[in-house]
């Protein structure tokens, strides 16, 4: 079985905030997980971070991948992008309904 560090989402519609947890790779994004290691809040100024490193040490020295976002999460690089949706997408199908 094969083990990755990532993010879960958790909190209301359009105020996300994140555990950061050991999961298994072929699991479901927000499904079962092995170990909760911190958290992630990016709607608080400044955005919230803990990250228990001794337990991300341990999964890491067990072979676990780590993604993107929490290795960015880990090295500080990380830049939360809210989605917004496409503009106009709506109003461009309209007008082409008209004619």
């Amino acid at each position: 079985m094969s083990v990755t560090v990532r993010l879960v989402r958790i909190g209301k519609k359009f105020a996300p905030s994140f555990k950061v947890v050991a999961a298994n790779t072929r699991g479901k994004r927000n499904g079962k997980y092995l170990d909760v290691l911190g958290h992630y809040n990016p709607s608080t100024k400044p955005a919230d971070l803990n990250i228990d490193a001794d337990k991300l040490a341990e999964w890491k020295a067990k072979g676990a991948i780590v993604s993107k976002s929490v290795a960015e999460l880990e090295t500080g690089t990380y830049k939360f992008k809210p989605y917004r949706g496409k503009k106009g997408a709506a109003s461009d199908a309209a007008k082409e309904s008209e004619k």
